[in-house]
């Protein structure tokens, strides 16, 4: 059974994409003394861009069991073939204040007149040029073009900070990597690669496996390489001290003899 919102989905059986309600006939009467067009045959370019076009497709992962299935690119929803939980595919862009959920696998396009506040927001993409006072996540790559503050949590896949933005992090960042060819000023813990273009500055605290500073661009603050999970004890191990044993016996207490009286 589908879901009764869904206006496509493919067939678990097959993989084809359909829609669920057949569309109406449209019966379209034609004047009697109207002559009939020959249809033109399609080329070969116009067969196979239908052919291409009809068999895109990307693999989605489910939000609750992570089970991955193939959908087409014309989707705008589909149910998991395992746990049968409706997943959202559409595009959501925010021009006004907006504090409802989001969990979708399109994109989240943040305007520059937008002010998200949610508490909860999931998108496979992100475009931030607005205020961000809420809570990101992004499947994949987040891209901000915005230049003042942002007091929200985000956390992606990747982050990538154009040029001309000047951004400010309340909060601790978490990504696999980030690329920065703007101004940046917050802590960033990453589990990949630190990238600070030319011309670009990062002020604050840096936990990540590498950091690539090109020629011109500016770096100022902690820098620790490593995983963020790692404790002092793991990075520097307490050395253990030796622990001698001693081989030479006890000699018995020697009890004086008395001497001989006189």
């Amino acid at each position: 059974m589908e879901y009764a919102a869904a206006k496509s989905t493919m067939c678990r059986q097959c993989g084809a994409h359909f829609v669920p309600s057949a569309p109406k006939t449209e019966v379209r009467l034609r004047p009697k003394d109207e002559p009939v067009e020959p249809v033109a045959d399609p080329s070969i370019f116009r067969k196979l861009e239908g052919f291409w076009a009809k068999h895109h497709s990307s693999i989605i992962e489910c939000f609750d069991c992570k089970a991955t299935q193939e959908i087409s690119s014309a989707a705008t929803s589909t149910i998991c073939p395992k746990c049968s939980k409706h997943i959202d595919l559409r595009d959501y862009k925010i021009a006004t204040s907006f504090s409802r959920s989001i969990r979708t696998h399109g994109q989240v396009h943040l305007t520059s007149k937008g002010d998200l506040s949610s508490s909860s927001v999931t998108c496979r993409s992100a475009l931030i040029e607005g205020k961000l006072r809420g809570n990101l996540q992004c499947l994949g790559t987040a891209t901000i073009n915005f230049s003042g503050k942002i007091p929200g949590r985000l956390t992606a896949e990747h982050i990538l900070v154009e040029r001309k933005s000047v951004v400010q992090f309340f909060r601790r960042v978490r990504v696999k990597s980030i690329e920065i060819r703007g101004q940046v000023t917050g802590e960033i813990i990453a589990e990949g690669t630190v990238i600070i273009h030319r011309n670009a500055v990062l002020d604050g605290n840096v936990t990540a496996k590498s950091i690539s500073v090109e020629k011109g661009g500016i770096f100022c603050g902690q820098l620790i390489i490593g995983s963020a999970g790692l404790t002092q004890a793991e990075l520097l191990p307490q050395a253990q001290p030796a622990i001698t044993e001693t081989t030479d016996a006890v000699s018995p207490a020697v009890v004086p003899e008395p001497l001989p009286a006189t």
